[in-house]
């Protein structure tokens, strides 16, 4: 089976997190500047979640021009992705209303980790369909590695801010900024 209904299906989910993020902004209460102002830690956690809900579109697609059909763990990795995904929204609400709490920014911690081992599961599958292929081991190497340490690090700032929030806040910022462009070398080789 090849994989266009997957790629569909995924984009499709994609788009309703998002649509789901932006619903969950709300106007301020009162036409005043403080009114204002208490809603920019929801407006930056939504861009934060915008940038890396893209992100994540964006390497999902580079993943896939390596998929060559879609296999039983091809289509559950990519799900556990989606479920995971897909609760970007609730942290992102949660850590908007309470930026510097533990527990929304362990919860907001938590689901991006679980995102990046989804990503280190697609590349797992899609590893066992280019065996042959050492260019394309060799660039899911270098993925599952930036994959890895991004899980770790999402994992530990789970706990972080029993101490304090700023570490865990400045791994949420600090994260995306590695996977911002898709590695130059995660083209399909052209066909001759």
């Amino acid at each position: 089976m090849g994989t266009s209904r997957l790629e569909a299906f995924s984009d499709g989910v994609i788009a309703v997190i998002i649509t789901i993020m932006v619903l969950e902004l709300h106007a301020p209460a009162a036409p005043t500047t403080g009114a204002a102002a208490a809603l920019v830690p929801s407006l930056l956690v939504y861009a934060l979640s915008f940038i890396m809900v893209a992100i994540m579109w964006i390497n999902h697609h580079h993943f896939f021009q390596h998929a060559r059909r879609a296999t039983p763990g091809l289509i559950w990795s990519n799900m556990f992705l989606l479920f995971w995904m897909s609760l970007v929204p609730f942290g992102t609400a949660w850590l908007g209303q309470h930026p510097t709490d533990p527990i929304p920014i362990a919860i907001y911690g938590a689901t991006l980790a679980f995102c990046s081992s989804g990503f280190l599961l697609i590349q797992s599958a899609l590893a066992c369909q280019n065996r042959e292929d050492e260019r394309t081991l060799c660039l899911f190497a270098r993925i599952r590695i930036k994959a890895f340490i991004s899980t770790v690090l999402y994992l530990l700032a789970a706990p972080l801010p029993l101490w304090s929030p700023y570490p865990s806040l400045a791994i949420f910022v600090l994260i995306p900024a590695a996977y911002f462009w898709p590695d130059p070398k995660s083209e399909p080789a052209a066909a001759s």
